[in-house]
């Protein structure tokens, strides 16, 4: 195990820590290269989903409630129809059939049928020659409403059960999304036996992904009857067989392509409305159809981060080792299930890493409320858990008079074994994590001895590297690779893998030209297209770098026998004598016998027949013998730690963060810059949650401010300057070692910095997001105000040390 601080001084990537294992085995794998399709996006030369322009195109726009809950009468379109220009409109009366991206809670509609149930919900669509007149349309459209009871407060939607926001069953509350309860050990005993029980109210608001990117769809209906739909998706599979299902078509005859992709976070992980508008205006007109949502629609559809009231409660013996966990959870879905069935169990199932809990019950429960739907945002379901448990952590350490880190340290897990809800824990670089962000920050001089107003904080995480419960069950892999070897040298992989910014397309053409020994340049990724690639699930989960790569490698290896085998025959040498490296094949045993990798290749098809494999990956059987064990099971997880630093105005309560320290265990870094660009993105992300961010409706039902000018993130100007430090454990089970790097890194920010506010002025903040006033109330309530900044003593040191290697982002 290892680890490297990639702002370090020295090579453009810092140095590595003493014991790093090696990266001089490979040509291509752990070396900082661009992404494959970098220079497209910097020059302007990549297509996105509105880029795309079809002949004959029509544009298509979308009538909304505004009403948050309420059953539709009548819809009138006849005076939209006679408009000049239009070509069509469609209603719920058109796409009856519910979707819903989990099989088990499908309550969606393309357009609503009976009911709205939030501000924003989609009633009709109409296509027309142009934006403007679809516009115009949409004012004439008619709709009858009655409207329903509101429910905005989750806990009144746990108790009120008429009118229910989905109506079930006789004797159901039709409110009530899902309710986990499963427990491990016996907590109730832990907690009577225990020196300290500590409990506490925690409360995690709404944020949104804000991609740059808003959602666009354009559907294409030939005459043949063929359907092709350009989506700004991250789930091209699931899209595709949503697709089938309420257009009641063959999946045979529909093409799902995702273009370039301008951001996701997890809020394009759904089947739309806007998907299925665009399929059925352009079977209806018979010509292609656009639609592109504005960014308030965008904050409509929503699918961002729940809100979560959480309790927790945790024991533990006077030398810090936890002995049970005890947490209840009320979770706010929204208007619709989305993907929250899993957010349920995640709420829960995630929590128990990296620290060994021997006894452990979460009691989660997920209602609707007429709000915008949520749904996975960046670390789905253990985001709000991760700092609820954090910042109580960190309060059981100060009632023990424990350093943060050393209580952390003694309930380290280890590796190689199981957790108390049964998942896998392979490889787990955390201990190397919390070292080093422990000496890069200077924690040991500078914790608890800043100046008033100044401190550090510190949190944990874990998090999974792709989980092994597809969305829907089957037995067929989850990610899939196809290689086509052309003469000229180059190779084309062919993977439904989905390249949402974070550079899986490039991780692919990496790792062909490791095994293949091309050079990058020649490899040509095709992505995301369901007529021409592989199955592949989609981007989530952070599943599509241990996945995607692990078929990949798959692929190439099978390919590489046949090549190597071929080349050996040739040179009448043993197979384990030839190697592909750098453009050439070569016989190890004989230097001087090298050729180009593009003869190379002759040879093997002149002797095999036309050169290409296909690779796969599924995950191997894991999670416990419970129902809801394999929710959360990963093959491999990640673990990160944190440290913030923090400045508090208490005449304001104004928040500066200078710096955050974040060490990140991904396994291998294929590429540390990009793992290095996911650690500092997710930081950032999370940091912007923490301070600004609030996806909030008021009492009617509206959205505060469906914007980006409402809505808070941070600039450049606000974030601090970020310390990517890679820890690399090798897994076993992921490609080359690697694990997930895009996810894990955001879930230790927020606690760390309510545990650096603590640090900085004694005051222990619980209640998300940490706002200018409501900091400033709560100081106050704690009765600190400038004369306490004056009374205090100044610290001994006052600026990180120049062991931080901080450095420019």
């Amino acid at each position: 195990m290892s680890a490297r601080d990639l702002h370090g001084p020295g090579a453009p990537w810092g140095e590595r820590e003493p014991g790093h294992r090696s990266n001089d085995a490979f040509s291509v794998i752990g070396r900082p290269l661009r992404k494959v399709d970098g220079l497209a996006k910097a020059t302007g030369a990549a297509l996105y989903a509105d880029d795309l322009v079809l002949p004959g195109m029509l544009h298509a726009k979308t009538l909304r409630s505004p009403h948050a809950h309420a059953r539709v009468l009548r819809v009138d379109a006849s005076a939209a129809l006679a408009l000049r220009g239009v070509h069509a409109v469609i209603t719920g009366a058109d796409l009856p059939i519910k979707y819903g991206v989990i099989p088990w809670t499908p309550d969606e509609n393309a357009l609503a049928v009976d009911r709205v149930r939030f501000i924003g919900d989609p009633v009709a669509a109409v296509a027309a020659i142009d934006e403007d007149t679809a516009n115009a349309a949409l004012k004439l459209i008619r709709v009858e409403y009655e409207p329903l009871h509101a429910y905005m407060d989750p806990r009144e939607s746990l108790v009120r059960t008429e009118p229910a926001i989905h109506p079930g069953k006789p004797g159901e509350n039709g409110n009530i999304s899902k309710h986990v309860r499963l427990d491990f050990g016996d907590v109730d005993a832990a907690a009577a036996a225990a020196d300290l029980v500590l409990e506490g109210d925690y409360t995690f608001h709404g944020t949104t992904h804000a991609p740059i990117e808003p959602h666009c769809a354009l559907a294409s209906w030939s005459a043949d009857g063929l359907l092709t739909l350009w989506s700004a998706t991250q789930i091209t599979h699931y899209v595709h067989r949503a697709l089938a299902r309420v257009l009641e078509l063959d999946p045979a005859r529909i093409r799902v392509v995702q273009p370039c992709l301008g951001g996701a976070f997890g809020g394009k992980s759904d089947p739309f409305s806007l998907e299925f508008c665009v399929a059925k205006l352009a079977q209806k007109t018979g010509r292609p159809v656009k639609m592109l949502w504005t960014r308030e629609e965008v904050f409509y559809a929503h699918r961002g981060r729940h809100p979560m009231q959480l309790h927790y409660r945790t024991s533990a013996s006077r030398d810090g080792r936890i002995s049970g966990v005890d947490a209840k959870i009320l979770i706010d879905g929204g208007s619709y299930s989305s993907f929250g069935l899993v957010t349920t169990y995640y709420a829960g199932q995630l929590l128990t890493g990296p620290y060994d809990f021997p006894s452990y019950r979460f009691d989660s429960t997920r209602v609707f409320t007429n709000k915008p739907p949520c749904g996975p945002k960046r670390g789905h379901g253990s985001v709000q858990p991760r700092f609820a448990f954090e910042v109580q952590l960190d309060e059981i350490a100060e009632q023990l008079a424990l350093d943060p880190i050393e209580i952390r340290r003694r309930n380290f897990q280890g590796e190689q074994t199981r957790t108390v809800n049964g998942q896998r824990i392979t490889s787990n670089g955390f201990l190397q994590c919390l070292e080093l962000v422990e000496r890069a920050s200077g924690w040991k001089d500078r914790r608890g001895k800043l100046p008033f107003g100044r401190g550090l904080g510190v949190a944990g995480s874990m998090y999974i590297s792709g989980t092994n419960y597809p969305v829907y069950p089957n037995d067929m892999p989850q990610a899939g690779v196809q290689l086509k070897v052309d003469r000229s040298g180059a190779i084309t992989v062919f993977t439904g893998g989905n390249d949402i910014g974070q550079g899986s397309n490039s991780v692919v053409a990496y790792l062909v030209a490791e095994e293949l020994g091309v050079p990058v340049e020649h490899v040509r990724v095709v992505a995301a297209d369901t007529d021409l690639c592989p199955v592949d699930l989609g981007a989530y989960s952070s599943r599509v770098t241990f996945m995607v790569g692990n078929a990949t490698i798959d692929a190439c290896r099978k390919l590489r026998a046949q090549i190597v085998g071929a080349l050996a025959e040739h040179w009448q040498c043993e197979a384990g004598r030839v190697r592909l490296i750098e453009g050439r094949a070569i016989d190890t045993g004989d230097p001087a016998r090298s050729l180009p990798i593009a003869q190379a290749f002759h040879i093997a098809e002149a002797r095999c027949d036309t050169l290409g494999s296909t690779g796969s990956y599924n995950t191997p059987k894991l999670g416990g013998d419970y129902r809801g064990g394999t929710i959360g099971a990963s093959p491999a997880y990640s673990f990160t730690a944190h440290v913030v630093e923090v400045e508090v105005d208490v005449e304001t309560g104004r928040l500066t963060v200078p710096h955050v320290w974040i060490a990140h265990d991904c396994g291998r870094a294929l590429n540390p810059m990009l793992v290095a660009g996911q650690m500092e993105g997710s930081a950032y992300m999370g940091l912007a949650e923490a301070l600004m961010e609030d996806h909030d409706v008021n009492r009617y039902g509206l959205h505060a401010g469906p914007s980006l000018l409402d809505y808070r993130m941070p600039t450049a100007v606000d974030m601090p300057e970020l310390h990517a430090l890679i820890v690399e454990s090798l897994d076993p089970e992921g490609p080359y070692g690697a694990k997930e790097a895009g996810e894990g890194p955001l879930h230790p920010v927020l606690p760390a910095l309510s545990n650096a506010i603590h640090d900085a002025v004694g005051v222990r903040l619980r209640h998300l997001p940490f706002t200018m006033p409501r900091v400033l109330r709560e100081l106050r309530a704690a009765g600190i105000d400038r004369r306490a900044r004056e009374r205090a003593k100044p610290a001994r040191l006052a600026t990180p040390p120049h062991a931080a290697r901080g450095g420019a982002r």
